[in-house]
């Protein structure tokens, strides 16, 4: 196995999916992997292309979203370092619905379609895993679309300050946004004006303070509290 094989070996054995195998019982599919670098704004794949297996982010941002014939854009999801996409499509044999674009400079792998299906055929174990991933993610975009049917536009703000937040101390904490706010607000649902609105807002009543990507909650349980 040469050192890229190795480099590939040791992440996938890293991520929830592939975790807790032996190398070797993993060899198959790491031989049926490829890399691809992305700089920031690269696409990865475009709506209609084919899809002939999976990917991984080991490093970066990956946006996935939906174009409309007017040239409208909405974010579907922003896949960080770790997580994966695609597995659905990969066995439904249907091309790609969205188009995945780089965020920032990226690099992803591919598991190619024929590799996890003979690991399926291998290890049942392992086909519960890919069950219970792509459940997750279903059980994921049915709380999207929850929220965005039944929620605000600052409860939506709210919930998604408090799945990112790092607590400072017992009064505080402080959540740094991962990607622009044009990107956030379109995966929330909101325009851009509406999601600033918000923020705007919440400052205003004293919840929380901003400095340019930075935003630290000043006061949790007022926040969580707010209807808007």
């Amino acid at each position: 196995m040469d050192a890229l094989q190795n480099k590939i070996q040791s992440f996938l054995l890293r991520t929830p999916l592939f975790g807790g195998m032996l190398p070797k019982d993993i060899q198959h599919v790491v031989e049926n992997t490829s890399e691809a670098y992305l700089r920031r704004g690269d696409v990865l794949f475009r709506q209609g292309d084919p899809c002939v297996g999976f990917h991984l982010v080991l490093f970066g941002q990956i946006k996935l979203a939906i174009s409309t014939p007017q040239g409208a854009e909405k974010v579907v999801a922003v896949i960080s370092p770790g997580q994966s996409f695609g597995e659905a499509l990969m066995f439904l044999k249907k091309p790609y619905i969205v188009f995945a674009q780089a965020l920032s400079d990226s690099l992803v792998l591919h598991v190619s379609q024929t590799a996890i299906l003979k690991k399926i055929e291998d290890d049942p174990e392992f086909s519960c895993k890919m069950l219970a991933s792509m459940s997750q993610r279903l059980h994921g975009l049915i709380k999207d679309i929850e929220e965005y049917s039944l929620q605000s536009g600052a409860q939506r703000v709210i919930g998604y300050l408090m799945r990112n937040t790092t607590e400072l101390d017992n009064v505080s904490n402080e959540v740094v946004l991962d990607c622009s706010k044009a990107i956030i607000a379109s995966r929330l649902n909101l325009t851009p004006e509406h999601f600033s609105k918000v923020l705007h807002d919440l400052k205003s009543k004293g919840l929380i303070n901003i400095n340019g990507k930075n935003i630290t909650i000043l006061n949790m349980k007022d926040l969580l509290d707010y209807k808007g």
